[in-house]
């Protein structure tokens, strides 16, 4: 009867061990759609312009992203979600107005559209954000 080495039969699971460690390295590395998320964090100072309905036009408000979230940098309630490829949703409320919009953003840049109640009044219109 042949008598093989210890040895030899660590060889064999040596290639699976091996295998296994570099699974395990790329799962615990950021993956490029996860770098890409936090590509759109930074303060973003979004202006208005309303091109329906009786409200005011043109105010600037910051909004924060962070890790694909959108939250409010100033006042007023803010939330909201930036995907991976730059599309947006966020909903906006402070005291009895509300509105609601989407759009995208590239580099340092973004654009879209909302609707809303301001003060009592049905409005939409569009937005423009740059990244501070």
């Amino acid at each position: 009867m042949a008598h093989f080495p210890r040895s030899l039969s660590s060889l064999t699971d040596r290639p699976r061990r091996l295998a296994l460690l570099a699974l395990l390295a790329m799962a615990a590395l950021p993956s490029t759609a996860d770098a890409r998320i936090g590509g759109y964090d930074g303060i973003w100072n979004v202006t208005f312009a309303t091109t329906r309905g009786n409200c005011s036009s043109g105010y600037s408000v910051p909004f924060t992203v962070t890790g694909g979230r959108v939250s409010s940098a100033g006042g007023g309630r803010v939330s909201g979600r930036v995907n991976r490829s730059g599309a947006v949703a966020v909903q906006v409320s402070v005291g009895a107005s509300h509105a609601s919009g989407g759009g995208r953003l590239a580099g340092m840049v973004g654009a879209g559209s909302w609707n809303g109640i301001i003060s009592g009044d049905r409005c939409s219109g569009t937005w423009h954000a740059t990244r501070s």
